[in-house]
């Protein structure tokens, strides 16, 4: 990526050793260091470190709050988003779902945590049009890769720490590690003190939670008909209210409350005011339709799939889901094992296959399943969607996980349209 920077020294800036010449300054980064003899060679202007850069930015100017956790990032960067909005700031949050500035869509869906020159861009972006915070969520892909290098945090966040990517950390014990490593300084955390995992420098921390003694504590909670709670801090109690469904969401509004206390010093009360407005992110426990009951949702996870069937336990579910190709696989059986548990009928398809067979996946999802009298199994995704609806009679809920708001299907190198939302919609319009 190429960027034009006004300086008397050089025209442009890039992090890609490939594109430097005489107007282009290479910027050097821990991920690129091995390229610097070949941005050299290429006849780059000069070589500049990335704090230099974000020097020139000025990125000190805003306040930067970093999210990361297995679940829960990007609805609780949303709800911060949200609530500062809403209180009159000026934000920019970065993310899974793009890149956002004052409410307008400034890029659709990227990397979780995009390279760190794009993130100075960002910030940059963020400065220019006024932001006083930005919002970004982390991965730990981008901890390892050091995507976050130079930036100095207002605030950091961890959600939660289950299983996921061991394809790419090989072993809970080495991902754990990884997501604790990005709070041992001094800098500001805010740590959800029911996550056992969790591991912290205490100086400047924070803690949020629901069963244990913390900072924010959510004291009483009903999940009836959305989310209301009381919450306290010190001496201080709150209510606040939500549209939002499940036991998880209640995890993830505390945070974004307690987030946005610490960081702006706002009343609680003025806060919690604000908690109502915000309905969630697309594809996050999203109400497809409503008779009959379909929900879509992102859960890809053992722990993200029993956090949405736990939260609609009152109802009679079918599961339609699958597992991504090319990713860690030693969560597929934990998955089938939380599916046949959690729901009254199971219906196993594909996901986003990649470069793997959908059919050897869904071996792996079934090593979890001993009892398979209830389960569907078919890789076409729409034909176990319509399935799946097919069968549902009053009452029951058709909850189809995995991809959420993704509106492709990623089938070896080919990225081919497909969004759950919109065949749900089209087979319930051909019902009727």
């Amino acid at each position: 990526m190429k960027i034009e920077f006004n300086s008397e020294e050089f025209k442009y800036i890039s992090e890609d050793s490939s594109e430097c010449d005489s107007q282009t300054a290479f910027v050097l980064t821990s991920q690129n260091e091995k390229y610097l003899q070949n941005a050299k060679d290429n006849g780059a202007h000069s070589i500049v470190e990335i704090e230099e850069i974000g020097k020139l930015f000025g990125i000190d100017r805003v306040k930067i709050i970093g999210i990361t956790g297995t679940n829960g990032k990007t609805t609780t960067a949303s709800a911060i988003y949200s609530f500062l909005l809403d209180l009159g700031f000026k934000v920019a949050l970065q993310g899974t779902r793009g890149f956002f500035m004052n409410d307008k869509v400034i890029e659709s869906k990227s990397l979780t945590t995009p390279s760190v020159l794009n993130t100075y861009k960002h910030i940059y972006q963020a400065l220019s049009d006024g932001c006083e915070y930005f919002i970004m969520e982390v991965s730990s892909h981008a901890i390892v890769q050091k995507r976050v290098e130079g930036l100095n945090f207002d605030l950091k966040i961890l959600t939660n720490i289950t299983q996921d990517h061991l394809d790419y950390h090989n072993t809970i014990e080495e991902y754990t590690n990884v997501k604790n490593s990005f709070f041992q300084d001094e800098s500001k955390k805010l740590i959800n003190k029911d996550e056992p995992r969790a591991k912290f420098n205490i100086k400047n921390t924070f803690t949020y939670g629901v069963e244990n003694p913390a900072t924010y504590k959510v004291m009483a909670y009903s999940l009836n008909d959305g989310i209301s709670g009381i919450m306290q801090n010190f001496q201080n109690t709150q209510t606040f209210i939500s549209p939002m469904y499940g036991f998880f969401n209640l995890y993830n509004l505390t945070c974004a409350i307690a987030a946005v206390s610490i960081v702006t010093k706002k009343p609680l009360e003025e806060i919690c005011e604000e908690v109502g407005n915000f309905a969630g992110v697309a594809g996050r426990m999203e109400i497809v339709s409503e008779k009959p009951l379909v929900i879509v949702d992102f859960a890809h996870t053992p722990d993200g799939m029993a956090q949405v069937l736990n939260a609609l336990s009152n109802k009679e579910i079918r599961v339609v889901f699958g597992a991504g190709g090319d990713r860690d696989r030693s969560k597929r059986a934990l998955m089938g094992q939380v599916a046949i548990n959690l729901a009254k009928h199971v219906y196993i398809t594909s996901d986003n296959p990649r470069f793997e067979d959908p059919d050897d996946i869904i071996k792996d999802i079934l090593e979890g399943i001993d009892d398979e009298s209830n389960v569907y199994v078919n890789p076409n995704r729409k034909e176990t969607i319509t399935k799946a609806l097919s069968d549902m009679v009053d009452g029951e809920i058709v909850l189809i996980l995995g991809k959420g708001d993704e509106v492709e299907q990623v089938i070896y190198d080919r990225k081919l349209p497909f969004d759950d939302r919109v065949i749900v919609r089209k087979l319930l319009s051909e019902q009727t």
